[in-house]
């Protein structure tokens, strides 16, 4: 199976070694900052400050404690599903 190179603002990113691919909405819940499915955001999104959308590409091999990831940041909701149908053309 060749390569599928995604080229983002982050760089080219191999997507045949994707472990995870998944976006987030990453809030301020009285100043800890954590990162929240957009599910959660839709039910809870009007209680807390949203920092912004994150689009988070994991490459970490199963059972690895090193992490290997790249993110994303978007401002808008919008922007972030945009980029979202982008990324699955090279996935279909």
């Amino acid at each position: 199976m060749k390569n599928k190179i995604y080229k983002s603002v982050e760089g080219d990113l191999d997507l045949f070694r994707i472990t995870r691919l998944y976006p987030a909405v990453v809030v301020d819940m009285q100043g800890e900052v954590a990162e929240m499915s957009l599910e959660w955001e839709e039910l809870y999104g009007d209680k807390v400050k949203i920092v912004h959308y994150v689009l988070v590409f994991d490459f970490t091999p199963l059972n690895e404690d090193v992490k290997e990831r790249t993110t994303l940041i978007f401002t808008s909701k919008e922007a972030l599903i945009k980029e979202i149908q982008e990324v699955a053309k090279y996935l279909d």
